[in-house]
């Protein structure tokens, strides 16, 4: 027997992820690295320019999908990840650049290398969602 937490299974990722508090400081880190990146101007340029409310939904999100207590539906209700975002013409470039400040933002955090691997890999699969639905959004409009 092991004590190795299996990520996605129950809430391990979010423990792992240092809970609540953890997932804060993670979100500040990553809009941070969006701010100062000129690669990611894109992306923060679809943000308003207050990010309070962005940074709260990111957390409750990531809380919810990690395994932990469902913030994001308790305070802003049910959310199609994907479909929100197609209002935005996001591309892999976009998307890319999103994922990167998210690595340089797991990395700043003190995550077990395993659980900051998990994490990345697990975050491309909404990334590429997100591209699809878009682009999915531009053909039909």
């Amino acid at each position: 027997m092991t004590d190795t937490p299996t990520y996605g299974v129950g809430d391990a990722s979010y423990q792992a992820a240092g809970g609540i508090d953890g997932l804060r400081r993670l979100v500040d880190d990553f809009y941070a690295l969006m701010e100062q990146r000129p690669e990611a101007a894109a992306i923060r340029a679809m943000h308003p320019q207050d990010l309070a409310a962005s940074r709260d939904k990111l957390a409750c999100f990531l809380s919810g999908w990690l395994g932990g207590p469902r913030l994001f539906s308790e305070r802003y209700g049910p959310i199609a990840i994907p479909a929100f975002h197609a209002q935005w013409p996001i591309d892999e470039v976009h998307s890319q650049a999103w994922l990167d400040c998210m690595a340089g933002a797991i990395a700043r955090q003190p995550f077990k290398a395993d659980f900051a691997e998990y994490l990345l890999t697990q975050l491309h699969v909404p990334a590429g969602r997100i591209v699809q639905a878009s682009r999915a959004r531009r053909v039909t409009d």
